[in-house]
């Protein structure tokens, strides 16, 4: 059974296995951008018994209240990631630089302070506001349209590429913070911004996710909306 799940891509077993991606975060595998890596090879990179992950796997309580995304019409999907994240995330960004702003002005002076941590998000804000943004203006609208292949090649392989970058900048502010590790004697601002920041980090890889390993994935292959347009699309611009 542990050799079934160690073959299978982490894509397909955030897809498939209900409170996989609580696994993946616990031992920092990376579900959302690189979700088709099989389970063997992501645990060597990190030098670990892909059989222990396995093992995580299969002791999870089984949990029917989790959706499957997979058979799920494209329209309804994207509505959930609207409302779930692009909303989410314009409400995060401007109380987590505030907070980072704060830490930095009153211990800028402690080593382990993340100095730098308020520009980088504000960058990773204007990145993501975007990326929303052309999701929201070209590429969505095509694929509840039904459009597939070969009309949205284009829009996907630039928000794949710019997921690459998200999840750059979540790597980034993981060094920034110690991956988001508060001192022991840090203030509650201080702990109030990581919580926050633990949320975004979590929030915005089961968004890349969902988007790389299900909506994309429908797109290029056979999800429930299969028809296809004759209509042309317009490329997504940087």
């Amino acid at each position: 059974m542990t050799t079934d799940l160690i073959d299978q891509t982490l894509g397909n077993l955030a897809c498939s296995v209900p409170g996989a991606t609580r696994v993946f975060r616990q031992f920092r595998l990376d579900f959302c951008c690189a979700g088709d890596v099989s389970l063997r090879e992501a645990a060597a990179r990190i030098d670990i018994d892909p059989q222990m992950i396995a093992g995580a796997l299969l002791a999870l309580e089984p949990d029917t209240t989790e959706q499957d995304w997979r058979s799920v019409p494209a329209g309804k999907l994207i509505e959930y990631i609207l409302a779930r994240f692009h909303e989410r995330h314009r409400d995060q960004f401007p109380e987590l630089i505030r907070l980072a702003s704060r830490v930095e002005q009153v211990h800028g002076n402690r080593p382990e302070c993340p100095n730098g941590l308020a520009e980088h998000l504000w960058h990773m804000q204007q990145a993501l506001e975007s990326h929303m943004l052309k999701e929201e203006q070209v590429l969505f609208p095509m694929l509840q349209r039904g459009m597939r292949l070969p009309q949205a090649q284009g829009p996907i392989s630039v928000m794949r590429y710019e997921h690459e970058e998200h999840g750059n900048s979540l790597e980034q502010l993981a060094l920034l913070t110690n991956d988001i590790t508060p001192p022991a004697n840090a203030c509650n601002t201080w702990r109030a911004l990581y919580r926050g920041l633990e949320e975004l980090r979590d929030d915005l890889m089961l968004h890349i996710h969902l988007e790389n390993n299900v909506l994309f994935r429908n797109a290029e292959g056979s999800g429930p909306d299969s028809q296809t347009t004759d209509q042309g699309s317009e490329a997504v611009r940087s």
